[in-house]
């Protein structure tokens, strides 16, 4: 970010002098996308500077032809040019500036510049037509039932998507600038009588002191500076592309970051159980959405733990009661079975950037070689036992079901740790290694949020919230998670009147 200190320039009256200073600092004449229109108006010189590309050129030309129509319908020894000017600017969007800094960072934001000889303040018209696709529904969060819009790398399109759904005269979308070179727009989104005004501040004030050249990564980058996650493989924040899913947690008092150039907006402050709800739990009846959200739970605790037990019933076979004999090895093996697992599973995840980075009319021939020749001769050739797939694969399906991608690779690196701890430790290394994870995600904090709220500390009623889905009529108060400022959700009804 600019020194707080530095001293700004201002706008001179000589309009050269301001056209040789533009030159110098950006390259007017230099960059082919930058670009200066010269008029005279009133018998003054008027010079509009603009950038190809995130400009809309109709509106330039509108513009334009009123500028130029001013000579024929106003006498310059009877009018002020620069009111004339100002009152001939047909958009709702005109400022008025006084230094050149702002002028150089408004224009390479797509605005256009408009100075007139003689005067040392400019205006500045919001003419911006980012390039960009129309919203979408997410890959990664489709639901059977529900809105088909998603976020895009606009953030214009995504505040309007926000403000579409929430039409209170409360909801705020404050704008910053971050970074020295890239100058990215970060919006903070909050409804102003819900969301926790120190929350909303300490968000704002670690935005603010992000001091970098660019953040062309977007959101995650600003993820980086906020919650300070270091090594912790959890995640502490949630992304979501749906403007619903922002929406709905905007009511609950969270804070929604979003960053140009990023098609996923960030939730804070999350705990654990955020990342295991879904869009579409909310989109059936009660019933049916707990029952999607228990099959999501088993999908997930199988991602961890299923691997991890059943190696430790292959090492120690007394464990298994005799009705789960079958579970285990049948026959002898040259490359150990802890040496499989790790391979199985680095073997999935390499499919998984595989099929990413495949174009779509060769993914279906990439799984045919995946199932048919590398899984299959690979068990045919002893290379690995069929029951290490067959588990590795099932643990595979769980991860692909956890809605949140990046809280299914922690539980990945989880179940290597945990393999690992049964590999030098059998039961005890079962036991201490899940202690270790509970009390690490449990000394975590994501913006003084606990991480594990509502189960540690344990609040019931909102861990029966969590546990079964709720109705939303019987879910009269926001949770507490956000400490939000106005906790009732539904307002007290009026009595009816005989």
């Amino acid at each position: 970010m600019n020194d707080k200190n530095e001293v700004k320039i201002p706008i001179s009256p000589a309009i050269g002098s301001n056209e040789e200073f533009l030159k110098k600092r950006i390259g007017i004449g230099t960059s082919f996308d930058l670009g200066v229109r010269k008029l005279k108006v009133l018998k003054k010189d008027i010079q509009l500077y603009y950038l190809n590309g995130l400009c809309d050129s109709a509106y330039i030309i509108e513009l334009l032809k009123e500028l130029v129509e001013i000579n024929d319908n106003e006498r310059s020894f009877k009018t002020n040019t620069k009111e004339v000017i100002h009152n001939r600017l047909i958009h709702q969007q005109v400022e008025e500036i006084k230094d050149m800094d702002k002028v150089v960072d408004q224009l390479l934001s797509g605005l256009i510049i408009i100075m007139i000889d003689g005067e040392n303040t400019a205006f500045v018209v919001d003419v911006r037509s980012y390039p960009g696709r129309n919203p979408e529904e997410p890959d990664t969060e489709k639901v059977v039932r529900g809105a088909r819009d998603g976020y895009t790398e606009n953030i214009v399109v995504n505040t309007a998507l926000t403000r579409r759904r929430i039409r209170d005269e409360r909801l705020r979308h404050e704008i910053i600038q971050v970074g020295e070179r890239s100058k990215t727009d970060i919006c903070v989104a909050y409804l102003q009588d819900v969301a926790d005004p120190n929350l909303v501040e300490i968000i704002k004030k670690e935005l603010k002191e992000i001091e970098i050249d660019g953040i062309p990564m977007a959101d995650k980058t600003v993820e980086e500076f906020i919650v300070k996650q270091g090594w912790n493989p959890y995640p502490m924040v949630r992304y979501t592309e749906r403007p619903d899913v922002a929406a709905t947690h905007l009511l609950e008092g969270h804070v929604v970051i979003m960053v140009d150039t990023s098609p996923s907006v960030i939730i804070t402050p999350t705990t654990f159980f955020h990342h295991v709800q879904h869009a579409e739990e909310y989109r059936q009846t009660p019933s049916v959405g707990a029952f999607l959200r228990w099959v999501r739970f088993i999908g997930m605790i199988a991602s961890v733990l299923l691997v991890p037990v059943w190696y430790l019933f292959v090492k120690n076979e007394e464990l298994l009661p005799n009705s789960l004999e079958f579970i285990g090895l049948k026959e002898e093996f040259t490359i150990p079975i802890i040496v499989q697992l790790i391979l199985a599973n680095l073997g999935i995840d390499m499919l998984r950037m595989a099929a990413i980075h495949t174009p779509t009319p060769l993914s279906t021939a990439m799984g045919l070689i995946a199932a048919a020749l590398i899984g299959q001769i690979a068990i045919d050739v002893g290379l690995f036992s069929a029951e290490v797939i067959l588990y590795v694969a099932v643990a595979a399906i769980g991860s692909f079901a956890t809605p949140s991608y990046e809280l299914s690779v922690a539980n990945k690196l989880a179940q290597i740790f945990l393999l690992f701890a049964v590999f030098f430790f059998d039961v005890a290394g079962l036991v201490v290694g899940l202690t270790i994870l509970v009390l690490f995600m449990a000394s975590k904090r994501s913006l003084n949020t606990p991480y594990l709220w509502p189960f540690l500390p344990f609040d019931p009623k909102a861990f029966g919230q969590i546990v079964i889905r709720v109705a939303v009529p019987l879910t009269k108060t926001r949770l507490n998670a956000t400490n939000p400022r106005d906790d009732k959700k539904q307002p007290a009804r009026k009595p009816l009147l005989n």
